[in-house]
């Protein structure tokens, strides 16, 4: 072992002093080791990967186990996390390209096996935001995987499967959908065999012959459409791969339903395409399972063969699959074209809610990923994780708004970004009232961007030609212009009512709301409803920062709010004034809660030790004015309104939620080319595993615009929320598509009813309101004076401790329908 560990070291380039290994050699003489903060160097946070937790006896602490990957810089310790440290992965506060301390750790043997053991995390404590230990290694997976004494021959401890060993294989770390870890096969298969298709039968025949004691017939049959995964592994299940997906497949008789299950899945789910041939054997037959989800195939004009599916098992039978490569695929086989129903966004308002359609346009718009849980779930939970999508096409001024769910198609969900060329399948129609439609995914939704459209079956459709020519008009410095990423968004718009029935937004009480903020996990987003008065509001905007901030930043180092100092003299005195009364100026975000700014992250100097100790002194004392000045700013120059009950009543309320408030991922950012990388990670989830890209990238900096945080009070006057307010003030807001551009008086109720400042500024992307320009809108805000409204809340945990709370309207109680 020693031994090893020297040659690997030596090999690599690295000092042998490893603190992991120390610690290692230190475990068996305790049951459990505590690490003093001299003790505890700092490690990094390489992978952090998901599975389905073993069944254990008494409480059971979370559906879902981890195991934490950690360096030293000398070697790699795959780790599993104690269940009561959970927590921290579920608010992204553990997570990859960070370092931290462990502070106790013990080493569990598994007593049902031998040669397996692992260490256990069950004490960490954060050490840096950016890792300071990943930018001095090239990759992290070369270096040797730290294994006890004897345990070197374990396969467990030296493959990508979780630690726990009757877990087989990891899950996505944010949702279940999506293929994860090295057994998902791609690429073609060997080169085909000979195939004796004399013998094949037809889709028709088989209805005949279910239920009858048959012998199957090979069958050759061409995929029409494609369902995402479907894992349905729970507690006691024994099935090690229980994943379950399916395909439509048609010959020249008809269409049929196929069934792939289990470790099949890993095995063919990534090579089983629309368009590809399959040559079966060894295939069963079950009556269709009627209580799922279908592609409409009208388009397709064929019979369907819905009574009965072909089932692939991987046992009892074994199913024979052959995946026919394109070049060995002969037109005597009289197998259908795969078909398609492309509309454009000028046809989308004839279509009837719930219609299937494919579309294509070029990307605009590209919002964060969020997640949502899945309804009705029992444990395990289950997350869907999704984003919005703005594309156009040319046929309309209007774009199409396209809400995509993951279609377990991981690396092109995560590519998604403005000036991409994006298609769609099997997209579902949603007319929404007093709003704009939007089409959502399906379960036989599959979305392909540019890189990806090569070989597809629909790269010969006539009006996937006709967008082809029309993106040819274009020049990419006008469309440019008009793109955005990331941010908050949500859509549609709430109704011009407020009701309690089904489907609508619900009404918490305000006692509810901190559980529900408590209960936020990485990206959820909630929409929640809370009645009570609006007691005060503030207007907050940030000037632009000095110019006099150091500028020798490396390129891997994220700016903090030191970055952004506040100026006596500000830029709002010599802002001009519009036709319109209401405009935004744009400046750095805060939070309500003062004692929420983040903390001071470490920067370095690119070149010398003595920069980098220079420059975390200007850090200290920056970060140490910014927060002062922050404080002035809110507390004395900050226009603000406030009931006159208001002071009495805050001393009467048993608490006061601060969570809510404006972040940096609250607000969508202009593409460029030159950054695409680092806004698609901005604006995606935490990644399973740290790349030295990842250490390049460092994430989009831009000023925020200036925002009205309210409190709102609980109609029993309990309890108070703090929240965030961001009208629509610019028509090329991606936020804007979709509303309803109402005019109204743009007094402060008017503008928390409709969403907006009117009207919208055409002109200026960076139009500010001046001080008289807020504190004109605040006045009007006194009729909100012991008024009772309805306010729907947009919440999103955003990792660690930032919580965006934002109002999306607010409602008097005479626009509320009692049910």
């Amino acid at each position: 072992m020693e031994s090893s560990s020297r040659c690997s070291s030596m090999a690599a380039g690295l000092p042998r002093e490893s603190f992991l290994q120390r610690t290692l050699e230190r475990l068996p003489s305790t049951q459990s080791l505590k690490l003093t903060a001299e003790e505890a160097a700092p490690v990094a946070v390489v992978a952090v990967q998901r599975y389905l937790s073993e069944p254990t006896e008494g409480q059971q602490l979370d559906s879902y186990s981890y195991d934490v990957t950690i360096t030293d810089g000398v070697w790699r310790a795959k780790c599993f996390l104690h269940p009561s440290l959970n927590h921290l992965v579920h608010r992204n506060t553990l997570r990859t390209g960070t370092d931290v301390s462990v502070r106790q750790c013990s080493f569990v043997y598994n007593e049902r096996r031998l040669g397996h053991g692992y260490i256990c995390i069950e004490k960490v404590e954060g050490s840096a935001e950016t890792s300071s230990l990943l930018p001095r290694i090239n990759n992290p997976s070369s270096l040797p995987m730290l294994v006890k004494h004897g345990m070197e021959r374990s396969a467990v401890l030296q493959s990508d499967v979780p630690l726990q060993v009757s877990r087989k294989h990891y899950l996505s770390l944010w949702n279940n959908d999506d293929p994860e870890g090295d057994m998902w096969i791609s690429g073609s298969a060997s080169p085909d065999p000979v195939l004796d298709v004399s013998k094949v039968t037809l889709l028709s025949s088989l209805e005949s012959s279910f239920r009858v004691s048959w012998k199957p017939l090979p069958l050759l049959v061409k995929i029409i459409h494609k369902s995402r995964l479907r894992y349905y592994g729970k507690f006691g299940l024994k099935i090690d791969y229980p994943y379950q997906t399916y395909f439509e497949v048609a010959d020249q008789s008809g269409t049929m339903s196929l069934v792939l299950w289990n470790e099949l899945c890993p095995e063919y789910y990534l090579r089983m395409n629309v368009g590809a041939v399959l040559y079966l054997q060894n295939y069963t037959l079950k009556q269709s399972y009627s209580n799922r989800s279908r592609p409409q195939m009208d388009h397709h004009r064929m019979k369907n063969f819905t009574s009965i599916e072909i089932c692939l098992n991987p046992r009892n039978p074994a199913a024979d699959i052959t995946v026919v490569s394109p070049k060995s695929v002969l037109p005597q086989w009289g197998l259908p074209e795969v078909s398609y129903q492309f509309t454009t966004r000028s046809e989308l308002e004839k279509i009837s809610n719930g219609s299937a359609c494919d579309v294509i346009g070029l990307v605009t718009f590209v919002g964060r990923v969020e997640r949502v849980r899945s309804k009705g779930s029992k444990a395990p939970e289950k997350y869907w994780t999704y984003r919005w999508v703005h594309s156009v096409d040319g046929t309309s001024d209007r774009p199409f708004i396209l809400e995509l769910f993951s279609s377990s198609q991981p690396e092109i969900f995560s590519q998604i970004c403005p000036m991409t060329y994006l298609v769609c399948t099997q997209m579902r129609v949603c007319q929404a009232e007093g709003s704009l439609p939007y089409l959502t995914s399906s379960c036989e939704t599959e979305i392909f961007i540019t890189g990806y459209h090569k070989g597809q079956p629909y790269v010969s459709d006539p009006r996937v030609k006709s967008f082809i020519q029309w993106t040819k008009t274009l020049k990419d410095n006008v469309v440019l212009q008009k793109t955005a990423v990331g941010g908050h968004y949500c859509y549609p718009p709430p109704p011009r009512r407020f009701s309690q029935s089904a489907g609508q937004v619900p009404l918490v009480a305000a006692s509810d709301l901190k559980r529900e903020l408590e209960s936020l996990q990485y990206r959820e987003h909630k929409k929640l409803a809370i009645q009570g008065e609006i007691t005060a509001i503030r207007y907050t905007n940030y000037p632009k920062k000095v110019s006099n901030e150091p500028k020798n930043y490396s390129s891997d180092t994220h700016k903090d709010p030191a970055d952004c100092l506040m100026s006596p003299s500000s830029d709002r005195s010599k802002a001009n004034t519009r036709k319109r009364t209401n405009q935004f100026s744009k400046a750095v975000p805060s939070s309500l809660n003062c004692a929420s700014t983040p903390a001071k992250r470490r920067l370095k100097y690119k070149n010398t030790k003595e920069g980098e100790e220079q420059e975390e002194e200007e850090s200290a004392s920056a970060y140490e004015e910014v927060q002062h000045e922050q404080q002035e700013c809110q507390d004395s120059a900050a226009p603000s309104w406030e009931s006159s009950s208001w002071s009495k009543q805050r001393e009467e309320i048993s608490e006061h939620l601060h969570h809510g408030g404006l972040h940096q991922d609250s607000i969508s950012r202009r593409f460029t080319f030159d950054e695409k990388s680092a806004l698609l990670r901005w604006s995606n989830l935490q990644p399973t595993r740290w790349t030295p890209q990842a250490a390049a990238d460092a994430p989009p900096h831009t000023p925020c615009p200036g925002h009205y945080q309210l409190t709102i009070l609980g109609i029993n006057k309990q309890i108070a929320v703090d929240a965030a307010f961001l009208p629509v003030v610019r028509s090329d807001d991606p936020r804007a598509v979709g509303l309803s551009r109402d005019p109204h008086d743009n007094s402060m109720l008017s503008c928390l009813s409709s969403g907006f400042l009117c009207p919208l500024d055409s002109t200026a992307r960076d139009g500010e309101l001046t001080p008289q320009e807020s504190e004109e809108i605040l006045a009007t805000a006194r009729g909100l004076e012991n008024t009772h409204v309805v306010c729907v809340l947009e919440l999103c945990q955003l990792g660690g401790d930032k919580v965006e709370i934002l109002i999306d309207k607010v409602y008097k109680v005479m626009d509320v329908t009692l049910d």
